[in-house]
């Protein structure tokens, strides 16, 4: 059975995702690690978060994709996010004074906050917050039904996020990335030559000729200097396509960095 690692701790929204990966989970204790145990083979699949639909991109997944590790990405999983106000049993509304949860939990449930009047505090983790809060009726935490489950806690608020259509894109990697499927999406990254004006809209223009739709372009830092930066982009097709590999070969000679992060299966 693979060893399937993920961002932890138990009780996550990453634990979540990986539940669909299969049984055998390890936690570790941040997306680096994650990385760098399916890296050195001590997971045959890593499940790390990459993007939120409120709050965009996880910089430290995408940064360490570009510049640390040589993985590929095998498959993406999409998870509603659903937050929850987490508390003791027996407590009520008037009982809680703080609530704990994750920085970016918290950044989804702001109006609840401000609303119910409660101070917030930040935690490591959704999972570390319910934790935290066992045993005093004046903590609530904000998290997901697995965490309530996992630490003998209730839901005495649900759904409590400021946006209901909150989803988070996660990703597994490997090794290697996926066999084609009929239904698959490429990951690549690039970075232009700076002295060459339109260089951007040249490399965008090849996947206009060839009729293949981008589903993303995220630009970041290359780390190199203030204006330096790296594209991230995500289309329709897999790498070992005709179509897909003229495009990686036209993209290849229009760029001075080129790295392609796999194809995978279209979360549907």
């Amino acid at each position: 059975m693979p060893v399937i690692s993920f961002l932890g701790p138990k009780g996550t929204f990453t634990h979540e995702a990986a539940n669909k990966m299969g049984d055998n989970l390890v936690p570790y204790c941040n997306i680096p690690a994650v990385l760098e145990s399916v890296d050195n083979g001590e997971a045959s699949y890593g499940v790390v978060p990459i993007e939120n639909s409120i709050e965009g991109p996880v910089g430290i997944t995408l940064d360490s994709l570009a510049h640390k590790f040589d993985l590929k990405i095998f498959k993406e999983i999409v998870i509603p996010i659903n937050q929850n106000l987490i508390v003791n049993p027996g407590t009520t509304m008037d009982d809680i004074k703080d609530v704990y949860s994750h920085s970016q939990a918290i950044a989804q449930c702001r109006e609840f906050i401000l609303e119910n009047n409660i101070q917030p505090h930040y935690a490591v983790s959704t999972a570390n917050a319910a934790k935290s809060i066992i045993g005093d009726k004046s903590k609530a935490a904000i998290g997901n039904s697995k965490a309530a489950e996992l630490y003998g806690l209730e839901i005495i608020k649900p759904n409590i996020q400021d946006t209901d259509n909150n989803e988070t894109r996660f990703i597994v990697v490997s090794k290697d990335d996926h066999k084609q499927t009929g239904n698959d999406k490429t990951s690549i990254i690039f970075s232009i030559y700076e002295d060459k004006p339109g260089g951007l809209y040249e490399i965008l223009g090849i996947f206009q000729k060839n009729n293949i739709n981008l589903t993303k372009i995220e630009s970041r830092p290359s780390k190199k200097g203030l204006g330096k930066y790296l594209f991230f982009v995500d289309f329709n097709g897999h790498r070992d396509d005709e179509t897909v590999k003229n495009i990686i070969s036209g993209i290849e000679d229009n760029t001075y960095f080129l790295k392609v992060l796999g194809s995978y299966p279209e979360f549907k």
